[in-house]
């Protein structure tokens, strides 16, 4: 009996520990692409010190989603770090590590209001709130890179402080067509969205390098050669690779990934 009991108490323990090891693993390559997508924004210098956010749903209704903690500098977040947050769930502000209550309210909404934006990454990088702070400060097409945004931009002129819920809903309310995945927030920064954290981070990346040109070409005082919006158009299609499996994006964040753990970093964990 004695045997029976011990062996019982083994087994116990060893059905604890799965559901513990189930529980931390849970969207564990989801957690290891949107770490990866944190190191390398502040390697690229997209980040500002401890503030601005990613955020990736992992349910359908957009309800449950992965954030960073709060005030955590993006080159140290980990795959086991981010918060898994429900939009519903308010009391998680009062709560032990509670998110920032701003991109709560932002992130929490557009997900919850716009199922289509299934990763979303705002940022205050340089070139994109240098396009953000002028009075025209839509992208215009020209190059290659800039197309890929042509027609595909939201630009809000109506910044009304800082985004917790209220203004979360009315920036929402903005982005009900998944095509326009580019949102300049006028007076305040970038936020993208995409169906993956690769997608998403790939227009990210893209954008800033993008505006960064564009506010050189503007530096030049010479006139600017904007490509014809059906060149644009055609070329934005292209970029997004829509005739493959794999949208654009994909072999970019893998290739990352690769140099990450080659270097021996712990964002995986």
């Amino acid at each position: 009996m004695r045997e029976l009991k011990i062996l019982w108490c083994n087994k116990m323990d060893e059905i604890k520990l799965t559901e513990n090891h189930l529980s931390n693993d849970n969207y564990f390559e989801e957690r290891k692409d949107l770490a990866a997508a944190f190191r390398w924004a502040e390697r690229s210098n997209l980040h500002e010190a401890v503030a601005n956010h990613f955020s990736l749903a992992v349910n359908p209704e957009g309800t449950q989603f992965l954030m960073n903690p709060n005030m955590w500098h993006f080159s140290r977040i980990k795959a086991s770090d981010l918060l898994l947050l429900n939009v519903d769930d308010k009391s998680v502000l009062l709560g032990d590590n509670p998110p920032d209550a701003t991109a709560w309210g932002l992130h929490g909404a557009i997900h919850k209001l716009c199922p289509h934006a299934k990763c979303i990454m705002h940022v205050h990088s340089v070139y994109a709130t240098t396009l953000a702070s002028i009075d025209e400060c839509i992208l215009p097409p020209i190059n290659q890179v800039a197309s890929m945004f042509f027609n595909r931009q939201v630009v809000d002129k109506n910044y009304g402080g800082l985004a917790f819920e209220e203004e979360g809903k009315r920036c929402a309310d903005l982005l009900s067509d998944p095509k326009k995945h580019t949102f300049i927030m006028g007076n305040h920064g970038i936020l993208i969205f995409g169906q993956n954290v690769a997608e998403t981070f790939n227009r990210l990346f893209y954008f800033e390098r993008a505006a960064k040109i564009y506010v050189q070409a503007l530096q030049t005082g010479k006139t600017l050669s904007i490509l014809d919006d059906v060149i644009a158009e055609k070329t934005a299609q292209e970029l997004e690779n829509e005739e493959y499996p794999n949208p654009a994006g994909t072999a970019f964040l893998r290739e990352i990934k690769l140099i990450l753990d080659q270097e021996k970093s712990d964002y995986s964990q």
